[in-house]
């Protein structure tokens, strides 16, 4: 397959750009302007850069490196930025019906199958009660429980987390809700050792469209409040951001890896981080996997406030 990376120098003169099917157009600008549309990654080498750009030490560097990225994962990075674009017109439950349908995609390709051959993974560890639920008046709190696995997101954590927040939905007297995770994670993403364990992808689109934590908390995003610590890792920022309140300790470490996978998120995250960070930003957490800390997260505004 032909490389769909495509890197263009960016001015403030430079035209609006309806970027085709089988590109991932990224623009490189030495310094933040009003960005012309069309662009799925910005990059600029200029401190404190706003958004849609991001600040990088070396764009001409950080560019290479996304195309290296992109061309070894090339459906799935296309996948990520149509899914992407065609957010920008679609409400946020939507987005997640567009996001299952690709995901679905992909997990029939080849390379989310060459990922499943190699892939070192975890055996299960199932957690008896993987989410705590607790109530102090109009106050609910939920707990991801699963310590021991760095509170990795499995089918019945997921399943659990869909009850308690159907709690937060139904209830009108949860004024205020809480969503943590024990241990020394928040969430480590979606348990890899469920990964490639349900062969038929229409019916597993079908699960996530009818068990959705993500469609929950939109419904009531307005009460959550997310506090981040530790790894939050694919599903563990992805539900996050769709919460009215997100907190991180200093030790967050944010990071969206399922396109290194050959997947795009699966968990809402196309619907929840454009609408904290933009889709620009989306695009580059997504397509270069880097590791975003706390005071970067709170500078793009992906969290709310970071604590001791």
């Amino acid at each position: 397959m032909e490389s769909p990376f495509r890197v263009i120098d960016v001015s403030p003169s430079t035209p609006p750009r309806t970027p085709a099917h089988d590109e991932v157009l990224v623009g490189v600008g030495s310094h933040p302007f009003r960005a012309p549309a069309g662009f799925d990654v910005l990059l600029t080498g200029a401190e404190d850069a706003p958004r849609p750009w991001v600040a990088c030490t070396d764009p001409e560097s950080t560019a290479r490196r996304l195309a290296g990225r992109v061309d070894r994962h090339p459906q799935a990075a296309l996948a990520l930025v149509h899914v992407l674009r065609m957010g920008a017109a679609l409400t946020p439950p939507e987005r997640l019906l567009v996001e299952s349908l690709a995901y679905a995609t992909l997990q029939g390709g080849a390379d989310f199958r060459a990922w499943l051959t190699d892939a070192r993974r975890p055996a299960s560890r199932p957690a008896a009660q993987p989410v705590r639920l607790g109530r102090n008046g109009d106050r609910l709190t939920i707990v991801l429980d699963r310590p021991q696995a760095r509170n990795a997101f499995d089918a019945a954590a997921r399943d659990a987390l869909c009850e308690a927040l159907d709690v937060a939905v139904a209830d009108p007297s949860v004024t205020r809700v809480d969503l943590r995770g024990a241990g020394p994670a928040f969430c480590s993403g979606g348990d890899l050792s469920e990964f490639g364990t349900s062969r038929d992808t229409a019916e597993a689109h079908r699960i996530r469209m009818t068990r959705s934590p993500a469609a929950l908390l939109l419904r009531c995003a307005d009460k959550v409040t997310a506090h981040l610590h530790g790894a939050c890792v694919g599903a563990g920022v992805e539900l996050a951001a769709f919460a009215g309140r997100v907190t991180a300790t200093t030790d967050t470490v944010i990071r969206l890896p399922e396109v290194e996978m050959g997947l795009i998120p699966g968990a809402g995250g196309t619907a929840s981080l454009p609408l904290r960070i933009g889709r620009e930003r989306t695009a580059y957490l997504a397509l270069s996997g880097v590791r975003l800390t706390a005071p970067d997260a709170l500078h793009w505004g992906l969290v709310d406030e970071v604590t001791e």
